[in-house]
């Protein structure tokens, strides 16, 4: 009896044990199961932020820019260049001068990947897909040598002055001088203002000298007794006079509030939209930043400040 018991109890004990292995078992394999299921997401979200567009590294710019046209806009374009270089040590950029009409051309051309310009494209470029990019305001004033004794002229006088009716400075309440006139190149966006705006536009006379940009005006002023040229306002310094016009001095306010007309729009011209590395150093000189600091600084004004 003790026998057969012992076999039985034997058998009953080693089925109890199997059966709770099975039941460790299978505890086992769901809590490998839930912590398997667990984890999938975690790694799925971590794979898709490491995805996101936003961490993209971006592409460093690159390439060559080419800018020629308006010496009036040379100064801006000039430091612009310099910090856009320094920013993107890969880019370089050519600025030259030549005038608006030379930078229109050369754009229109492809010779040069953007053109400078103080006045808007002839109808002859039409058709040649310049896109306009509007960088600055820029004040333009008639200069004459510190020796001439005269403060203001009318715009009639100014006129008068360059189609050659008027060529002595006592005619106009100066001493009696005669009046060198300073005159630029026809390609110049500069003479086109003067001729539009001042000249209504009647023909200069061909009396007098001319210079190829705003820099070499004013140096003949400053040399040429009894000289009168004009420039943009960043040109001007304490070597040469300007005179008001119309009794109105240029200013930020006057030129806002109308009585002072003798300003240009500056423009950048491209063929077609602007591509990188362009686009970027136009978009670099729109900048609130640019616009307040450099634009202002350099004596030009935003380009923003008619539209206000």
């Amino acid at each position: 009896m003790f026998k057969f018991m012992s076999k039985k109890g034997i058998t009953l004990t080693l089925s109890a044990v199997l059966m709770m292995g099975s039941l460790v078992g299978c505890g086992a394999k769901t809590e490998t199961k839930t912590n398997g299921a667990s984890a999938t997401p975690a790694a799925t979200t971590a794979a898709t932020a490491s995805a996101k567009p936003s961490d993209t590294p971006k592409t460093e710019l690159s390439g060559t820019i080419t800018a020629s046209g308006s010496s009036a806009l040379l100064p801006l374009v000039k430091q612009a260049a310099t910090e856009f270089m320094e920013k993107n040590p890969k880019v370089t950029i050519n600025v030259t001068a030549g005038g608006s009409g030379t930078g229109i051309k050369n754009v229109a051309d492809g010779t040069s990947d953007i053109g400078n310009s103080d006045v808007e494209p002839g109808a002859e470029y039409k058709d040649k897909g310049l896109v306009d990019h509007q960088v600055a305001i820029a004040p333009f004033a008639f200069i004459v040598n510190k020796d001439v004794k005269v403060d203001n002229v009318t715009k009639q006088q100014a006129a008068d002055i360059y189609m050659g009716k008027i060529t002595n400075w006592k005619e106009v309440g100066g001493n009696d001088a005669k009046i060198v006139l300073v005159h630029r190149p026809d390609s110049s966006g500069s003479r086109t203002l003067v001729k539009t705006i001042i000249l209504d536009g009647k023909d200069f006379t061909k009396d007098g000298i001319t210079q190829e940009n705003s820099g070499a005006m004013k140096t003949a002023v400053v040399g040429q007794s009894g000289s009168i040229g004009y420039v943009d306002t960043p040109y001007i310094d304490d070597t040469v006079k300007a005179l008001k016009i119309d009794g109105v001095a240029f200013s930020e306010e006057n030129i806002k509030n109308g009585t002072y007309k003798l300003f240009g729009v500056e423009h950048m011209y491209t063929k077609g939209e602007a591509k990188d590395p362009a686009k970027a150093f136009i978009e670099y000189m729109s900048t609130k930043e640019f616009q307040g600091k450099q634009v202002r600084d350099l004596k030009f004004l935003p380009a923003d400040l008619l539209k206000k």
